[in-house]
């Protein structure tokens, strides 16, 4: 039997490779997998994982002939996990030494849907300790009832799939796999779901994933046009909230939510090709008329002058022609 199976996908990050790997082996056990998919990588990475394979207890290593982006590969992990639970970790980043028999332990006392963890954010030399926003630890708790307030961060808004562990069930209900296909904000209409339909949650203080923010080869480095791919992840959070029991309740958070991302993009806007940058804000307009309207004033209501008067003005931009995500 395998309890833990580790999905950790790969993409021409071979400097960081080795870090990854040795971490893996520092916290293998008989009964863990660790499934590494190589997303179609043209530099050395897929060599490294190969050798991986042979020499890492319990690898599994398996390459994409097509790069289908983050979430397709971790889908690719899940379909081919055996575990009880499972997680995910990003190739470029890391774990203390057993980190997972932690988890594991946790996960079995607690015996709920989904665990969510703390983790430590590195940036060159800087290390930061990001806490799950929600203050209640290692007690289970039903997941919708952390979705809200609308004006304050909550779990929702933590959306890093590696920062937790998840057990089979939810892939049995179909609450873990991606919208295939997303290459940034991936973790937003999933994390929302398993919120909305999963039946119990827990939090823990359990530090032990070493998150890698700065590296070059990351889209949020990189501004092209897959970074556009947030619109039709947060347009998916909208339109599944939309047709939630509690719609009337979530759909002001989850627009408050998109509304304060177009914010940001359009706030660091000059780190985009011009072409792209044109088309964040056609992009951006026309996702601002999809919304509910009388929830979408609400919001601009809540938000301070300066973002409110920005996404005002976008909102009254004209339509233009092929303006769908």
């Amino acid at each position: 039997m395998v309890k833990l199976s580790v999905i950790v996908p790969f993409y021409n990050v071979q400097q960081y490779v080795p870090d990854t790997l040795r971490s893996l082996r520092a916290n293998a056990r008989e009964d863990f997998e660790f499934i590494l998919v190589d997303d179609c990588s043209t530099d050395g990475t897929p060599e490294i994982l190969a050798r991986a394979e042979r020499e890492l207890p319990g690898a599994v290593h398996v390459r994409h002939e097509k790069n289908g982006g983050l979430a397709t590969a971790r889908n690719t992990g899940i379909d081919r996990a055996r575990g009880t639970y499972l997680t995910f970790l990003d190739g470029d980043d890391w774990l203390a030494p057993g980190y997972y028999p932690r988890l594991v332990a946790t996960m079995d006392e607690l015996g709920c849907d989904f665990l969510r963890t703390d983790h430590v954010q590195c940036t060159a030399r800087a290390r930061t300790v990001h806490r799950v926003p929600h203050g209640r630890r290692n007690v289970v708790l039903r997941p919708r009832d952390a979705i809200l307030p609308t004006h304050r961060t909550t779990s929702v808004d933590y959306a890093y799939a590696w920062a937790g562990v998840y057990h089979r069930r939810l892939v049995d209900r179909g609450l873990l796999h991606f919208t295939d296909g997303l290459r940034t904000a991936e973790d937003r209409p999933w994390i929302w779901k398993l919120h909305r339909e999963a039946e119990s949650f827990a939090v823990t203080s359990l530090l032990g994933v070493f998150y890698r923010r700065g590296v070059a080869s990351s889209l949020t480095q990189i501004g092209d046009a897959r970074q556009l791919d947030f619109i039709r992840a947060f347009d998916q959070v909208i339109e599944d909230t939309a047709q939630d029991a509690e719609a009337a309740a979530l759909l002001p958070k989850a627009v408050r939510t998109y509304c304060a991302i177009i914010s940001h993009h359009l706030g660091s806007i000059e780190r985009f090709e011009p072409a792209v940058a044109k088309k964040l804000k056609t992009l951006s307009a026309a996702a601002l008329r999809r919304m509910p309207q009388g929830v979408l004033d609400d919001a601009l209501d809540s938000m301070d002058l300066q973002r409110a008067t920005k996404l005002r003005r976008l909102r009254r931009r004209p339509a233009a022609s092929g303006a769908a995500a």
